[in-house]
């Protein structure tokens, strides 16, 4: 079984789970070429891992405050 949990939001709340995609992008897909989905999965995980870990990082929340105006 995966590690999924849901989570309701608000309809008009979508820009703030949007924002922590951007910043998954910059980490995980920008100037990368992956060999295949397993590849790409793995960056994503490890991308989690240390999103969780790094929740007070600086410059992780100048990219999300930089997407939350865009």
């Amino acid at each position: 079984m995966n590690n999924v949990e849901f989570a309701c939001t608000p309809t008009d709340g979508s820009w703030h789970i949007e924002a922590q995609f951007t910043a998954l992008r910059y980490s995980a897909l920008d100037r990368t070429d992956h060999a295949g989905h397993e590849e790409q999965g793995s960056l994503f995980r490890r991308y989690i891992i240390w999103r969780s870990k790094h929740a007070a990082d600086e410059r992780l929340r100048e990219v999300v405050a930089g997407a939350n105006v865009a």
